[in-house]
């Protein structure tokens, strides 16, 4: 049993279990039906995307320093208590329960998701390889 931090659209990994979609905005031209048969998710959990605001300067940190200054705020926003209690939730259920979250980006370093699986290890989430 775990969690599985993965890039939404790719194939799943065998016994990956379900899949949460933490992004902002859900695939574009695809229909609802389709979501979960595409391998794009099977649960839409917008709350632990960044604001559309961050999302817009995630894509725009060309250096180092700029990205740090993303992830600084978007860990900001992951600790207002709604989201922290998400957190600790997931980090949980990864000891009993299979399933993964992820969103669109190529490039996992330069992706929120990089940093949700940091603050989900923080609160001991079980992860395996994604």
């Amino acid at each position: 049993m775990a969690l599985r931090i993965v890039r939404l659209g790719g194939p799943r990994a065998r016994d990956e279990g379900l899949r949460i979609g933490t992004v902002r905005r859900p695939p574009r031209g695809v229909p609802k039906s389709e979501f979960a048969a595409q391998d794009w998710y099977d649960v839409w959990y917008p709350n632990l995307a960044p604001s559309a605001a961050l999302v817009k300067e995630a894509q725009d940190a060309d250096t180092p320093k700029a990205w740090a200054a993303f992830v600084k705020k978007y860990r900001a926003e992951m600790a207002t208590p709604d989201n922290a209690r998400t957190l600790d939730l997931l980090a949980a259920l990864s000891h009993g329960s299979d399933f993964s979250i992820g969103c669109y980006c190529e490039d996992d370093a330069h992706c929120h998701r990089s940093v949700l699986r940091e603050l989900l290890v923080e609160r001991g989430a079980l992860l395996t390889a994604g």
